[in-house]
């Protein structure tokens, strides 16, 4: 249920076996940390989409029934499994997103992602409009007038953006504004931004936090003849993955 909205069913088995593992691996590290409030993992993005049984089908089912158990270990504790859509060329660090390092959530080069409807968006907003969908982070900033990256993380994603207006200025983080504008409209925090007419354009690559898993790296991994194995390691650097009885 949760296999079939993640990723396309119609995509390589690889790609289906590898996200099948990420999946169950993801939810038995929520499970263990979920600290009795009634449930483990939640069904939306912010957890893993769940689509329930009409998100199941014979591909799906295959993928599952091909790993069943296997599940990817840390010093023999199920990790966790972070994943997105794209990466933008290059997954981001752990310590990039959530400020903690974690030793297989490193930064990693990702290839061939191109077909990814995500490799290249942009979203153009007037200044009005762009000041309005900033108020609720209370900035004080007055008409806004500027926005400007003024820190990048290791792998390129904007760390800090400095925002200007007639009333003062203030500074946020690259997570903040994308949370304020919307993670449909930027869809990644690896982003340019320019000027063009008047207006604030974000020219960005990638879908998502960028941290684990690219789910377009993979299947790009999977179409050049990768196993789900090495699909998995390459993006888990030092994991093992093992069997494991619920």
């Amino acid at each position: 249920g949760t296999l079939g909205r993640e990723v396309y069913s119609r995509w390589d088995a690889s790609t289906l076996r590898a996200q099948a593992v990420v999946t169950r691996t993801y939810a038995l590290y929520q499970r263990a940390r979920s600290g009795g409030q009634g449930y483990d993992v939640e069904a939306d993005t912010s957890h893993q989409v769940y689509g329930g049984v009409r998100a199941e089908n014979a591909s799906v089912a295959q993928a599952v029934a091909d790993t069943r158990s296997e599940v990817l270990t840390w010093n023999g504790e199920p990790i966790l499994a972070a994943f997105h859509s794209a990466s933008g060329g290059r997954t981001a660090g752990a310590e990039e997103v959530w400020g903690e390092p974690l030793p297989y959530l490193r930064s990693v080069p990702v290839d061939d992602e191109e077909v990814s409807p995500d490799t290249y968006w942009r979203v153009r907003l007037s200044r009005p409009i762009l000041g309005r969908a900033l108020a609720p982070l209370a900035l004080d900033l007055g008409a806004f007038r500027e926005a400007r990256v003024v820190e990048r993380t290791a792998s390129g994603r904007a760390a800090r953006i400095a925002l200007f207006g007639s009333g003062g200025s203030a500074t946020v983080t690259g997570r903040q504004l994308r949370s304020a504008l919307g993670d449909g409209v930027i869809r990644s925090t690896l982003f340019e931004i320019r000027d063009i007419g008047g207006d604030v354009v974000f020219v960005g690559s990638g879908h998502g936090h960028g941290v684990g898993m690219s789910q377009w790296g993979a299947q790009a991994m999977a179409e050049r003849g990768a196993d789900y194995r090495a699909i998995l390691a390459a993006f888990y650097p030092g994991t093992t993955l093992e069997r494991r009885t619920p």
